[in-house]
């Protein structure tokens, strides 16, 4: 559908790269175009952060003769150049990892005080990369769909396809790109193609003018193997595209085929539930010299003995605080220590009947620390209950399970959790809704290991292969 519009006589397109350098991927795409189409026009905008790149880029357009102006200086998150501006194209390869720290405050103020009206408003990633910042400031360039809309190609490492737990700024972004079913294709690249890293890298084409048979899916590329190597190498750079993979991973894009370098998905199923699986709290109690003794590590217990207070006021404080340690250690002393209560309520019973009997007050903390140190989990005790009667979770015991967004949450505890541990529930109230790519798990392989006579045959000669070594060094 681009070779079409862009192959029309006299057409006037737009391009924009937050992140341009000294303007080389505008310069490449504007010499793709003309080779399309002598007669179209590209106008092409940018904004560099480093003055050197920046002068450089502006030079380069006024030698060709296109509108220096359209090239703006600064940080393209906290002082955006080309607020008001709307491309058909968008393409950059930021900086990977980049700490956008510099600019927090503005970001941070654009989110909370404009949230979709501005450009951040999912949400923001981690300050140490702000390599999402750029998709969402990518986005905010691009046509309304009844205008034409837009289509953008940016390079990321691997990073942006999956970090950030369920919640987080990363995942919301995520979610929001894919639930407006605005993430088309990503394209992961062979490693050591860029200069300054050997790490594998990803193009990730986002538009909000999908095919219709594009409609509510995404296309995942391995072009992991396409390429030729490089002759003298660059830096980390010892890989390129060639023509042929060139046109070859273009090619699976325009087919839309899956096979074996090409997967397609539903939206949905890059996202997923953040379940909290919680377990009853169960406990014992016994007042036993041993569990008494672990008063001592209860900062409660330990503050009856701290003050703020100055002179006679502080002394004092910290004499009452000596008394009821002393009247909680009578009272504890009065149990029978060999008793093991398995309900918590029947404890507190009998400790609220001594601690009257006692003529004493217990905070909520103080008698929170003894509950605290005479306990230990019990499987086989009661279910411990707050005021309202409903069963408390075991904190230790809580646990987290992601489950696929198109699975009922009910029936994948049914089968994967109620069958190791029966008295587990759901607390739907912490449920949270998440977004990653799992790429690299979509396309594995599994390579059976290697029988173990021809391991063994292996072991065996490099033994004699030793002993012959070891042999000639003796001789």
């Amino acid at each position: 559908e681009d070779d079409t519009s862009l192959t029309a006589p006299g057409v006037v397109k737009t391009i924009y790269d937050p992140a341009c350098g000294t303007g080389g991927m505008l310069s490449v795409a504007e010499e793709y175009l003309l080779s399309m189409n002598p007669q179209a026009k590209l106008a092409v905008y940018g904004q560099e952060l480093n003055d050197e790149s920046y002068a450089i880029c502006k030079a380069d357009m006024l030698i060709k003769g296109e509108e220096a102006g359209n090239i703006k200086s600064g940080n393209s998150f906290s002082a955006d150049g080309l607020p008001s501006l709307k491309v058909d194209y968008l393409i950059s390869n930021p900086p990977f990892g980049v700490d956008w720290s510099k600019a927090q405050k503005e970001v941070n103020e654009e989110h909370e005080k404009l949230g979709f009206a501005g450009r951040f408003g999912p949400g923001t990633p981690r300050k140490n990369d702000g390599s999402l910042l750029f998709l969402l400031h990518m986005l905010s360039k691009m046509k309304p769909a009844d205008q034409g809309g837009s289509r953008l190609a940016i390079v990321f490492n691997g990073s942006p396809l999956f970090t950030g737990a369920a919640g987080s700024g990363e995942s919301e972004i995520r979610r929001w790109v894919i639930e407006n079913d605005w993430l088309e294709a990503i394209v992961a690249l062979p490693d050591q193609m860029f200069y300054n890293t050997g790490i594998s890298t990803y193009i990730w084409l986002v538009t909000n003018r999908k095919a219709p048979e594009r409609k509510g899916k995404v296309q995942l590329i391995n072009g992991v193997d396409r390429f030729q190597k490089m002759r003298k190498s660059l830096g980390d750079k010892r890989k390129e595209l060639g023509d042929d993979d060139i046109a070859f991973l273009t090619r699976l894009y325009a087919d839309f085929t899956p096979g074996d370098q090409v997967k397609i998905f539903d939206n949905e199923d890059f996202g997923f539930h953040r379940i909290t699986v919680e377990r009853p709290l169960r406990l014992n109690f016994q007042a036993s010299p041993e569990r008494t003794e672990r008063l001592e590590n209860e900062t409660a217990w330990c503050n009856l003995l701290k003050t703020k207070k100055k002179g006679e006021k502080g002394e004092q404080e910290i004499a009452e605080g000596k008394a009821l340690q002393a009247a909680v250690l009578e009272i504890l002393g009065s149990f029978d220590e060999s008793v093991l209560y398995k309900s918590r309520d029947e404890f507190e019973k009998v400790l609220k009947k001594k601690v009257k009997a006692k003529g004493i007050k217990l905070g909520g903390s103080v008698r929170k620390a003894i509950l605290s140190a005479l306990s230990e989990r019990d499987e086989t005790a009661e279910l411990c209950t707050n005021s309202k009667g409903e069963v408390e979770p075991d904190t230790d015991l809580r646990d987290y399970e992601n489950v696929p967004l198109k699975e009922d949450i009910d029936e994948y505890m049914a089968r994967e959790v109620l069958p190791h541990v029966p008295d587990a529930w759901v607390d739907h109230d912490k449920t949270k809704v998440g977004y990653e790519i799992p790429f690299t798990r979509h396309f594995y392989v599994y390579e059976p290991p290697r029988p173990l006579d021809v391991i063994e045959a292996e072991i065996r000669d490099l033994e004699s292969e030793i002993q012959g070594m070891l042999a000639g060094v003796l001789a």
